[in-house]
């Protein structure tokens, strides 16, 4: 079973975080997508998330998740001691999603937006990319 995750494929902490995930998936279990993809916006519509949203995604088993949730069912899948925040999942979501919303609402200003230049994945990476 793999996992697809949506990404603002503008926002350079987006990306980053992309990079961090594919390093710690050694089982290949997630795929990607950038929500402004025809894919992204797809499952956004199959899922009736908002074509606006701008937030991280992670389709799952055939359900979405969005914010801090989506964040953390990721991490529980990566190697390492990474898995252990999955913990976190205990703090009601609005908690959560308070710290979630306010690194999503000044990415920008602290990681910048992406220019045209962008990483060339090897073709093992490459093909999780839908």
């Amino acid at each position: 079973m793999t996992a697809i995750v949506l990404f603002d494929g503008d926002c350079n902490f987006c990306d980053a975080s992309v990079q961090f995930i594919i390093q710690r998936d050694s089982k290949g279990y997630f795929n990607y997508a950038s929500l402004q993809s025809d894919v992204g916006q797809k499952l956004l519509k199959e899922h009736n998330i908002p074509k606006d949203l701008d937030s991280f995604v992670l389709v799952e088993d055939g359900q979405a998740y969005i914010k801090s949730t989506a964040a953390l069912r990721v991490a529980r899948r990566l190697d390492g001691a990474w898995k252990l925040l999955y913990a976190l999942i205990a703090v009601p979501a609005p908690l959560r999603n308070l710290v979630y919303d306010y690194v999503a609402a000044n990415r920008y200003k602290w990681f910048g937006k992406k220019s045209d230049h962008c990483m060339l994945p090897s073709p093992e990476v490459r093909q999780r990319f839908l």
